[in-house]
């Protein structure tokens, strides 16, 4: 059998993600995944919860997609291993992660705990450090054997973090999710440099307030983005043809998507943060 990015003619069309295979983490929220799809991306969609993994698999298939389940815990290292060699088993290769994991536990500072504080930092941050190191094995080594081959890697594969824009300005009440959400930024900088020479672009992807499953219980008032906006930078991101040398290229690792939350004269809503503004948050 082909591996499916050899593939062609899927869906009718050609679509920006044409013949790639994609791994979706938290992808219970299915709208990333669908999208991926149309694009005519094979997604694997990897969620703890069986039950929205089903669902957004079978969202892909309605619209013609392939898709595979993943129940893999990647707060496990093994089985975040056993996550990238069933993609590439059932796929044939591996060229698009996206970390979308995360949970909240808010509290006040003075109210956290031990176990509040290793929840949301285990949720958020060490299932996307454990399905980035998989990951990042396969991709280096395709990388490898490809450039041994032409001189060159095949194409450019991509490695995305969904942050949030409160790591960038702080939220009361969450010191552990924007210390994760902070992590997660550090940790794309590091690797947009270090993988670069390979080909493997890396971005955060770092959202305001918008509506999924993780914000559904917010207190109303809230001013929600949409999560259309969101699959759209995620696709761009990913499609777009982004060029880096050692993670030095014309996009910012980080790029921000204002939900509405940024208010109290930071940013206007709908403001999408520029490298300059960024570089005022480090």
């Amino acid at each position: 059998m082909l591996p499916y990015s050899e593939c062609r003619g899927y869906g009718g069309r050609v679509g920006r993600l044409e013949g790639k295979v994609a791994v979706v983490t938290g992808a219970g929220r299915r709208a990333t995944a669908v999208r991926f799809a149309r694009e005519g991306a094979a997604v694997v969609v990897n969620d703890v919860d069986l039950e929205p993994a089903n669902e957004a698999a079978a969202a892909v298939e309605a619209i013609g997609g392939r898709a595979a389940v993943s129940t893999d815990d990647t707060t496990e290292l093994g089985a975040a291993r056993a996550l990238v060699a069933r993609t590439v088993e059932e796929f044939g290769t591996l060229d698009i992660l996206v970390n979308n994991a995360g949970t909240t536990r808010d509290r006040t500072f003075h109210n956290l705990d031990d176990e509040l504080w290793d929840l949301v930092l285990d949720t958020n941050v060490r299932t996307a450090f454990h399905a980035t190191l998989a990951a990042v094995g396969h991709m280096r080594e395709s990388a490898k054997r490809e450039t041994a081959e032409r001189g060159t890697p095949g194409h450019h594969r991509k490695i995305t973090f969904t942050t949030s824009s409160a790591a960038l300005v702080g939220s009361p009440g969450q010191a552990n999710y924007t210390a994760a959400k902070g992590a997660l930024i550090g940790l794309t900088r590091t690797l947009a440099r270090e993988l670069g020479p390979f080909h493997i672009n890396v971005n955060a992807i770092a959202p305001g307030f918008i509506e999924t499953r993780l914000t559904a219980p917010k207190r109303e008032g809230d001013e929600l983005g949409m999560p259309e906006q969101f699959r759209q930078m995620a696709l761009k991101v990913i499609a777009g043809p982004i060029r880096t040398t050692r993670g030095r290229g014309k996009r910012a690792p980080v790029l921000g998507l204002s939900g509405g939350r940024l208010r109290d004269g930071r940013d206007p809503p709908g403001h999408r943060r520029t490298a300059g503004d960024l570089s005022r948050c480090r």
